[in-house]
C-alpha cells in the first residue's frame, strides 16, 4: 500500500489529469491499481471536484436560447429506365 504518498500530490494529480481530459473513473481505477485506497481515492476525488467546482465561473445572466425552423426542400425523384428500358425505348 502506498498510504504515505502526501494527499496534496494526489491532489494536484487529479487536478493536473482531469484538465488534460481523462475520465474521473479511469483515474480512480488507476490509482486504486497502484496501490492507493478506495477509501482515500474517493475523498481526494470529492475534494478535487469541489476545487473545481469552487473554480468555476458564475454565470450572472441566464443565456438566450436562439432557434430558428428549418425546412429542408425535398427533391423529385429521379426515375431511371431499367435495362429493358432502355434497350426497346419504353418509357
Amino acid at each position: 500500500m502506498v498510504e504515505a504518498y502526501p494527499k496534496a500530490k494526489l491532489t494536484e494529480y487529479l487536478k493536473k489529469n482531469i484538465k488534460k481530459g481523462y475520465p474521473i473513473e479511469t483515474l480512480r481505477i488507476a490509482l486504486v491499481n497502484q496501490g492507493y485506497s478506495r477509501a482515500t481515492v474517493d475523498e481526494v476525488i470529492k475534494d478535487v471536484m469541489n476545487q473545481i467546482a469552487l473554480e468555476a465561473p458564475i454565470i450572472k445572466e441566464k443565456p438566450q436560447i436562439e432557434h430558428e425552423v428549418v425546412t429542408e426542400e425535398v427533391p423529385e425523384p429521379v426515375v431511371k429506365k431499367t435495362f429493358l428500358q432502355k434497350i426497346f425505348g419504353k418509357k
